[in-house]
């Protein structure tokens, strides 16, 4: 007799491989490190990416930023199906650029001249209609600073020469132990030389002393 129900999609083994299709589910990501510190009239890449075990269609995404509470959105366009580009991307600010492709799944954006003003928080976010309505996002931290701070690397230099220190005195030691044992051993076994050839020269002389005392003629009687 046959299951009834509702069918689950299985995924192929590319999906399986990729993100174990244990939730199939829109996935979005600002990379490993969120957050960047820029120095203020730089240009700054704004990562994003997206993965779904699913596949897409008609996916919409769009950039926001978090102004003091209120979100702005920055760019928003749609993808109609995997691995194609998106239509046309709608920009509502001013000195951003999409530069995003098929290729990987990029959502990414450049901030060209980034002012104070651009610092704080931007939301890349994605509503798959395959998930009946779920959104999905992921958040990047934006810092702009006059001029990015020297890091005092002292403390640092002082762990590492610690280190090395201790790593220098353990070789020596164990250099100097190692040649102790040599030594030890090369005297063991030049004492066990020493009384195995006095213990021959003792046996040589008992023997020839043995000799002699057998070796002697018994006088005759007159």
């Amino acid at each position: 007799s046959k299951m009834k129900g509702k069918k689950t999609k299985r995924c192929s083994k590319i999906q399986k491989y990729v993100c174990g299709c244990v939730v199939e589910a829109l996935e979005m990501s600002t990379g490993k490190i969120p957050f960047l510190e820029a120095v203020n009239g730089s240009d700054v890449l704004i990562p994003c990416t997206y993965l779904s075990c699913i596949g897409i269609k008609n996916l919409y995404f769009k950039w926001e930023f978090n102004d003091n509470g209120t979100m702005l959105t920055v760019l928003d366009s749609v993808i109609p199906i995997d691995n194609a580009e998106p239509m046309d991307v709608n920009i509502y600010r001013e000195r951003v650029e999409y530069v995003g492709s098929s290729k990987g799944n990029n959502l990414s954006m450049v901030i060209w001249n980034v002012t104070f003003e651009d610092a704080g928080q931007y939301t890349c976010f994605g509503k798959n209609p395959k998930e009946r309505g779920k959104n999905h996002s992921a958040i990047f931290t934006l810092y702009v600073v006059d001029e990015l701070r020297v890091v005092d690397n002292t403390l640092k230099l002082i762990i590492v020469s610690g280190v090395g220190g201790c790593i220098a005195l353990l070789m020596i030691f164990m250099l100097l132990k190692n040649f102790t044992i040599y030594v030890l051993d090369k005297i063991k076994e030049k004492n066990k030389e020493c009384l195995v050839t006095s213990s021959g020269i003792d046996n040589t002389v008992n023997s020839l002393s043995g000799s002699r005392v057998t070796s002697k003629a018994t006088p005759k009687k007159a």
